[in-house]
């Protein structure tokens, strides 16, 4: 007798949990590849040590607990809080910098939790804000994209610089959304004209710009792939699109910049795609989602022009991790079987 295979009603394809996630990784190929290039290798550098570190943690956490630990492994889980670290990272930033966050990530914001699955926090944003708040100097030495003539380090100089401390003169340049935050004084066009960075680049830095369509070129592939739906990571970018456009006043001295320079600049579509869509830490139906992405894009806008920090990303999501079971009490999906969806406040029939 032939055995007819029987799924939930909301399983549409046999991806496993591990599959996911290297899909996932693969996906950032294309950003990393942009970061390194424009950066040197110290981007991927932080990726390959986050990584290992992430998994390491892991599998020691697992042998811990008397789990099976290839099996944890496999997941990819902690494969994927790693490059996600790795690349928000600045490159060349001392090697203790990397290990303290990965701990971060895996030990306090996974782990202590339950492991994957029971964490409310992005794992990858929680350390990459530690680490903000408590190693400001190290988390705001950016490096300088190749094409303003800045010194891309060599191999052997990057290393001396990320495990020994060497410094390395005229590598370090201020990020796009930094010089813009910090003008004050002078017209918009003005600021383009005499950055460097901004100079270079067409409409939000040179590299920056580049890395963010890299980014959404790998989360375009993602949804292709349908690993996630599209409603987070669209509402979050047209949420601050509408910011950028309702509140920009035509290139002044207090400008925050257009929509463009907004949406391609920073860590905007690695937000987008790579940790809004975070299925643990994120709202659950459909109209959460909207409603979590949206609200992650307006707080991205608002930080950035208003707050003390230029990128936003992680504040935005990490508040929006804690009202995501907010949003899931008020937007229940639809049951199966059923026409309408009920709220979480409607009292069951007896």
């Amino acid at each position: 007798m032939a055995l007819t295979r029987i799924t939930s009603p909301h399983t549409h394809r046999a991806l496993g949990t591990g599959q996911v996630m290297r899909t996932v990784v693969m996906a950032t190929l294309p950003g990393l590849a942009v970061l390194t290039y424009f950066f040197g290798i110290g981007a991927l550098h932080n990726v390959v040590l986050a990584s290992a570190v992430c998994m390491g943690l892991e599998a020691a956490i697992m042998a811990l607990r008397g789990r099976p630990v290839l099996f944890y492994l496999r997941d990819c889980s902690a494969l994927v809080t790693g490059v996600l670290l790795g690349l928000a990272l600045p490159p060349y930033c001392p090697w203790w910098l990397v290990v303290v966050g990965s701990f971060c990530a895996i030990v306090l914001a996974k782990q202590l939790y339950g492991g994957m699955g029971f964490n409310p926090f992005n794992p990858a944003m929680v350390a990459y804000v530690i680490l903000l708040i408590s190693f400001p100097l190290q988390m705001s030495q950016w490096a300088a994209p190749m094409d303003v003539g800045g010194h891309t380090p060599t191999l052997i100089e990057a290393l001396k610089q990320i495990w020994a401390g060497t410094a390395i003169d005229g590598y370090t340049a201020a990020t796009p959304l930094d010089t813009v935050k910090q003008n004050s004084s002078l017209m918009l066009d003005s600021v383009y004209l005499q950055d460097p960075v901004l100079a270079a680049g067409q409409f939000a830095g040179a590299g920056w710009e580049w890395a963010n369509v890299a980014f959404l070129v790998g989360g375009v592939y993602l949804l292709y792939r349908r690993i996630f739906t599209w409603h987070a990571p669209v509402s979050m970018l047209a949420a601050l699109a509408l910011m950028a456009v309702i509140f920009y006043d035509g290139g002044s001295s207090s400008s925050g910049g257009s929509a463009l320079f907004h949406l391609f600049s920073g860590a905007t579509m690695l937000g987008a795609f790579f940790i809004v869509t975070d299925p643990v830490s994120s709202a659950v139906s459909n109209r959460g989602r909207l409603i979590y992405g949206a609200s992650i894009g307006v707080l991205v806008y608002v930080i950035r022009i208003w707050g003390n920090y230029p990128d936003a990303i992680a504040f935005a999501v990490l508040l929006m991790n804690f009202a995501a079971p907010f949003i899931d009490y008020y937007t229940v999906p639809r049951t199966y079987g059923h026409k309408k969806s009920q709220r979480a406040t409607k009292k069951a029939d007896l």
